[in-house]
């Protein structure tokens, strides 16, 4: 089972922190801090899997991670996982990322923080892997994206008519005219 999904730059700073099992925010920050003292002190030609933290399990736990330019994508998961099917995990999210916002960097992840997020639960909900399949994916995606603009679309309705009356050009007479008042009956009615 996947227990934290953290990306962060090379500097140790956090772009993205999931964790699927619970821990106090400070603990939290300790195993970021950890993680990445333990991640960016070995070498580029080296193997992508070592020995879990001791905040985050110990020896029953592996860091699985990528180094991709500025950033490490590092997956904590027990040892119920397979490092090979976690680094192929790893590879289809960045892809994932990549092909959503053309050519992904570090600003993407800070400034798109909610559809990295999305996309991410896509990939793994609850510390499982949900899908693996770039292409069904990317179609959730656009689903997603398209009720987006459907419920914008929606919401900005009123805004758009109000703008459209206001720029009709209809002489101010008409626009100056009272309507009568209704009969006190209609007034009273009640529906």
């Amino acid at each position: 089972m996947i227990k934290a999904i953290l990306v962060f730059n090379n500097h140790g700073k956090p772009r993205l922190s999931k964790f699927y099992q619970y821990f106090d925010e400070s603990l939290q920050q300790q195993i970021i801090k950890e993680t990445f003292q333990l991640v960016s002190k070995r070498d580029d030609n080296v193997c992508n899997f070592l020995e879990g933290g001791s905040l985050i399990g110990g020896s029953d736990y592996k860091l699985i991670y990528r180094h991709y330019a500025t950033l490490y994508f590092v997956f904590c998961v027990d040892s119920s996982e397979s490092e090979l099917g976690i680094l192929d995990l790893i590879q289809v999210f960045v892809e994932t990322l990549d092909k959503c916002f053309e050519n992904v960097c570090e600003l993407d992840l800070i400034f798109h923080a909610d559809a990295v997020h999305h996309i991410l639960s896509e990939l793994v909900m609850g510390g499982m892997v949900l899908q693996t399949n770039m292409n069904d994916i990317m179609a959730r995606i656009e689903e997603q994206n398209k009720l987006v603009k459907q419920e914008a679309g929606i919401s900005a309705a009123p805004a758009r008519a109000v703008s459209a009356v206001k720029s009709m050009n209809i002489p101010q007479q008409i626009k100056d005219i009272k309507l009568p008042d209704l009969p006190q009956a209609i007034k009273d009615f009640k529906f």
